[in-house]
């Protein structure tokens, strides 16, 4: 009996360095949570027995269960290695159509050529849908989406509206309206001639299909107030591209400044007439609004202020994600877009999890359902950008663990070799 009783004690002990060598093994795997195993006597006892002479049968393992405790942090340069601080998983879907789903500590994710972010074994990161402002739509573990990166920012807008503020020098010359530029009369505007102009400033617009276009506004200064025109009065010439803007045929904006400098015409935005762009998208009509700000004051020409309203098709140009695990993209042309939030879970037994490799779990009857929540709510943690979560094995008490374990496999073995001896005693005196 003394044989099989110590042979339980050396399958414990077997079991319990190899869990601890797998620990010891994992101290680098991001997400790792060790394992401890617990054990309990085995007792054989007959309803005649007598309770005070019983004697145990050996021991057995009774679970070997993961601790989900907290593993240090480690600084990354990627925005895609991410860390739950606290408890959860993230969820993360394989297989076609996404029905396989996992969990995982391991927040080390990556893109694929299809523009997917995933983990290290290829599975989908799952995000919450949001508006595009961030607000989440659903959080239940069937509405998830796969996060994936846009290559673009979407649908371009044509300009329609240029926004400026500038100061016209006081103190600029009078060059005074002439007919149009022909090569015996150079000293018409010409806006290659900065002679026949005073000041310029330039921008860039769009077209209807996201096309850049330069947009340049040349000032010519006209005249002086007299009795009978008593303002300043300066010329606005409008070129997109090679196309200068006009009304009715007439090119050039009019403007009017009074003693003080304030400008008093036009008093709303000028708008001009339609005009094809040469790259073939829509006709463009262009407004062009000098605002209250602009002035005719004492100094240099300056600029302060010019905007327009039209947007180009951005391209991807970097990648955040929020302590409340709002997945946001920047794009080049100035636009930043909300596509979803990081779906996170936890468990009411996390111990229940069956164990699926790479820091990784799946659902078991222990476990119970999970309990899908957005980051920093419902009990689970914010997430850290640009951060990994180590391995929250100390290699300290695991070879301390190792050397007790050892001491008990040979301990056991010490029983069944003098079990052995024992044995071989009795027999002898047989003899």
């Amino acid at each position: 009996m003394a044989f099989y009783t110590a042979m339980t004690g050396l399958a414990g002990a077997q079991t319990e360095m190899s869990t601890i060598a797998n620990n010891i093994a994992n101290v680098g795997t991001a997400g790792f949570k060790r394992s401890r195993v617990s054990f309990g006597d085995i007792i054989a006892l007959s309803p005649l027995a007598n309770p005070n002479r019983v004697t145990g049968s050996g021991t057995t393992v009774k679970s070997i269960s993961q601790q989900f405790g907290q593993g240090p942090t480690e600084t990354s340069s990627s925005a895609l290695d991410l860390t739950i601080s606290g408890q959860g998983f993230f969820i993360v879907k394989s297989g076609p159509g996404g029905v396989q789903t996992g969990f995982t500590r391991n927040g080390s994710f990556g893109v694929t050529a299809d523009r997917f972010i995933v983990d290290a074994q290829g599975r989908r990161l799952q995000l919450f849908p949001t508006t595009p402002e961030g607000d989440v739509l659903a959080t239940g573990l069937g509405s998830t989406i796969s996060a994936r990166l846009p290559e673009s920012s979407g649908v371009p807008q044509a300009t329609t509206s240029i926004r400026i503020s500038a100061n016209l020098p006081a103190d600029a010359p009078i060059i005074a309206n002439r007919p149009i530029y022909t090569p015996t009369n150079p000293y018409v505007f010409n806006r290659d001639d900065p002679a026949t102009f005073n000041a310029s400033t330039s921008t860039t617009v769009y077209d209807s299909l996201g096309n850049p276009l330069a947009a340049t506004i040349y000032y010519v200064k006209n005249s002086l107030p007299t009795v009978a025109d008593p303002v300043h009065r300066w010329t606005a010439r409008v070129f997109v591209g090679d196309s200068e803007l006009s009304v009715g045929g007439t090119p050039g904006l009019p403007m009017a400044f009074d003693a003080g400098g304030a400008l008093v015409a036009p008093a709303a935005p000028f708008q001009f007439d339609p005009f094809t762009p040469t790259n073939g998208g829509a006709d463009l009509a262009i407004a062009v609004d000098h605002g209250n700000a602009t002035v005719q004051q004492a100094g240099p020409f300056s600029v302060p202020v010019i905007e327009q309203d039209g947007v180009t098709v951005g391209e991807l140009e970097s990648v955040t994600v929020d302590p409340e695990g709002r997945l946001q993209v920047s794009f080049s042309n100035g636009l930043v877009q909300t596509i979803g939030k990081v779906a996170l879970a936890n468990f009411s037994n996390p111990q229940g999890l069956k164990q699926a490799g790479d820091a990784s779990w799946v659902v078991s009857p222990r476990s119970g359902e999970p309990i899908t929540a957005e980051a920093g709510r419902s009990g689970v943690g914010s997430i850290l950008s640009g951060t990994l979560e180590r391995s929250n094995v100390d290699l300290t008490t695991e070879l301390v663990n190792l050397i007790a374990a050892q001491r008990n496999f040979q301990a056991s073995a010490k029983a069944i070799e003098t079990d052995n001896q024992l044995m071989q005693t009795i027999i002898n005196m047989r003899s």
